[in-house]
């Protein structure tokens, strides 16, 4: 595990598998990682901007506005009606209020840490058996290469998505999401 503000990277995790894999959470009762999941996977916040987040900024809403720490940007987020679903069922198994957070401590009043969801997802990949380097990040790199593979691998979509992450270019949108290094792979086996 990463000391606190080490850079690590992640993979990220194809759609049907992160849809399985937050299925299989909600049916083992793990509802706060299958939310964590869901929601992170679909907003594509850094998690210290995600674990803010609480109930009445979501549930039966139709998108909702956050300030991010990191850059300072204020940004509005629609909310999938994929993950409206999963809000409302979850809302009603965890039995949480509007005014919690979505991702409540042991003690029920302040957000999980980062390090205890990193720690966790270690703990989740490997009972499930997925292989891969994954931290907190690989929800927003799921959601990032979901939208370039819907938008057919496009510029456009890197655009967007650059715009989205915050990211200065294209080139770093590429690097973050590991595409350039996909297609350097992929030259080798085209030889």
């Amino acid at each position: 595990m990463a000391l606190k503000g080490q850079k690590t990277t992640s993979d990220f995790l194809e759609w049907d598998k992160k849809q399985t894999l937050v299925l299989k959470l909600e049916r083992d009762g793990d509802y706060k990682f299958a939310l964590l999941i869901a929601t992170g996977s679909y907003v594509g916040l850094r998690c210290n901007d995600l674990l803010q987040l609480r109930w009445s900024q979501l549930l039966n809403q139709p998108s909702f506005s956050i300030t991010e720490k990191k850059t300072g940007k204020t940004r509005t987020i629609t909310i999938n009606p994929e993950l409206q679903e999963i809000l409302e069922r979850l809302y009603t198994k965890m039995n949480a209020t509007l005014d919690q957070y979505l991702f409540v401590n042991r003690f029920g009043k302040k957000p999980i840490s980062i390090q205890h969801v990193n720690t966790k997802l270690k703990e989740i990949f490997a009972h499930y058996g997925i292989a891969g380097r994954y931290s907190s990040h690989f929800m927003r790199k799921t959601l990032g290469r979901r939208i370039w593979t819907v938008n057919k691998y496009s510029d456009q979509a890197l655009l967007l998505l650059s715009q989205l992450f915050n990211h200065s270019s294209t080139t770093t949108t590429k690097i973050y999401l590991g595409i350039r290094e996909q297609e350097i792979s992929n030259l080798y086996l085209s030889v």
